[in-house]
C-alpha cells in the first residue's frame, strides 16, 4: 500500500463474457470482412443490410472473444471506430434499435473488455495529483498552483495525457475526469492556504453541469476551501468543439462562484475569437506560443491577446516559462502571471503536507 493518502483507485465497470454480437456500420466494406472473419471462426453469422449478427455455438463466449482479439490486429482506428456494437443485445426489435442506437463503437468495445491495453493499464493504475506553482510576475510571490494527474501502471509512471488518452478510447473520460478533479480538490484542501487551485476540466466529460459536477461540488464544499479559489481550466481545442454546451458548462461553474480559464491559447485569429466568445476570468497563454516570442510573429500574437484578455478583465498566465530571459518577456508583454519549470515543477505533497516543497521558490527548479 502507498504511505501516501492522495492515491486514488478507481473502479471500471468492464462488461461480461458475450455469446453474442449485433454490429451496425454504414461503411459498406467492413460487415462483410467481420462476417468472413467470425465464419472463419466457426460463429454463426446473420446478416442483414448494415447490420451483422454474430452468435457463439457453444457457452463462455470464447470464441465471440477470438473474434474481437482478431478484429483489433485486422481493422484499422478508423475502421474500429466505424462500427457499433451491441453485446448481447435484448430480442426485441424496439429494444434492439435503442441498443444499438447508444451502443459504443468496436474500438470502444474492445477496448472496455481488454483486447487492446486500456482495460489492462487503467484498471492496474494507481492515481495521484500533483501541483505545480503560479506565480507573480511582478514579485515572485506563489500565488496558486495547477493540479495535474499521474499514474503508475506496471511499475512505471503514467502521465496525465496518456491516461487521458486511454480513458477516452475505452469510453471512460467522464469517469476519470471527475476523478481528476475531485483528486485534485481534496488533494490540495490541506496546504493550499489562500492560494487558488488550477483544476484541469474536459466539457465533453461534463453532458449535464448540474449533474456531473454535483460530486465536485461537494469536494469543494467538504474540502473547506472557498468556491473563489477555484479555477476550471478548459483546454482551448476542447472548447472549439462544441461553443454552445461548452458556454453552458461554463455558466454553471460560475453560478456555483468558481473561476473559468481557457487554457493553452495560441496562435491565431480564432483563438482572439474565442477569447471574446469565452470571456474567461483566466487566459493562459500556450507554451509553444511562450517558446518562440524571439520571433516578430508570435510575439505580435501574444500581446493581442494580453490586450484582448485585459480588456475583458481576464488575468494572463503566460505557460513553459523555463528561464530567466522568458519570465521577463512575458512580464514585460503584459502577463500577470507565469507557470513552468524555472519557477517550480509539479511536485506530490509529501504524507505530512511539506509546505517548503509545495510552494516552491521563484526560480526554483527542484522537485
Amino acid at each position: 500500500m502507498s504511505e501516501f493518502a492522495d492515491v486514488v483507485r478507481p473502479s471500471w465497470t468492464t462488461p461480461e463474457p458475450a455469446t453474442r454480437l449485433m454490429m451496425a456500420s454504414t461503411l459498406e466494406h467492413l460487415l462483410p470482412a467481420i462476417a468472413r472473419t467470425a465464419g472463419a471462426l466457426r460463429l454463426e453469422v446473420y446478416a442483414d443490410p448494415g447490420l451483422l449478427e454474430v452468435v457463439d455455438p457453444e457457452p463462455g463466449g470464447r470464441r465471440v472473444q477470438r473474434l474481437l482479439q482478431r478484429l483489433a490486429r485486422e481493422l484499422t482506428p478508423a475502421e474500429a471506430d466505424a462500427v457499433r456494437v451491441a453485446a448481447d443485445p435484448p430480442e426485441d426489435a424496439v429494444a434492439l434499435a435503442t441498443r444499438l442506437l447508444t451502443a459504443p463503437s468496436l474500438a470502444v468495445e474492445l477496448a472496455r473488455r481488454g483486447v487492446t491495453v486500456e482495460v489492462g493499464v487503467l484498471t492496474d493504475a494507481e492515481l495521484w495529483p500533483v501541483y505545480q506553482p503560479i506565480v507573480s510576475l511582478s514579485d515572485g510571490t506563489v500565488v496558486a498552483h495547477e493540479a495535474l494527474l499521474r499514474g503508475r501502471a506496471d511499475g512505471r509512471e503514467v502521465g496525465g495525457g496518456d491516461l487521458f488518452f486511454l480513458a477516452e478510447s475505452a469510453g471512460w473520460l467522464p469517469r476519470l475526469d471527475r476523478v481528476a478533479r475531485e483528486a485534485a480538490i481534496r488533494g490540495a484542501a490541506g496546504w493550499l492556504g489562500a492560494a487558488d487551485l488550477y483544476v484541469n476540466s474536459n466539457p465533453s466529460a461534463v453532458y449535464r453541469p448540474q449533474v456531473c459536477l454535483a460530486g465536485t461540488e461537494r469536494a469543494v464544499h467538504d474540502s473547506g476551501l472557498s468556491p473563489a479559489q477555484l479555477v476550471f481550466e478548459v483546454v482551448e481545442s476542447h472548447a472549439i468543439t462544441d461553443r454552445g454546451h461548452l458556454l453552458s458548462v461554463l455558466e454553471h461553474h460560475r453560478s456555483l462562484g468558481w473561476r473559468v480559464a481557457l487554457d493553452d491559447v495560441g496562435a491565431g485569429w480564432s483563438s482572439l475569437a474565442l477569447v471574446a466568445a469565452v470571456r474567461p476570468d483566466v487566459v493562459k497563454l500556450d507554451k509553444e506560443l511562450v517558446a518562440r516570442l524571439t520571433d516578430a510573429g508570435p510575439r505580435a500574437v501574444a500581446r493581442s491577446v494580453i490586450d484582448l484578455a485585459h480588456g475583458l478583465g481576464a488575468v494572463v498566465v503566460a505557460e513553459g516559462v523555463e528561464s530567466e530571459r522568458v519570465a521577463e518577456e512575458v512580464r514585460q508583454l503584459g502577463a500577470d502571471l507565469g507557470q513552468g519549470w524555472y519557477f517550480g515543477r509539479p511536485v506530490r505533497p509529501e504524507p505530512e503536507s511539506d509546505l517548503d516543497l509545495v510552494l516552491a521558490p521563484y526560480g526554483s527548479t527542484t522537485g
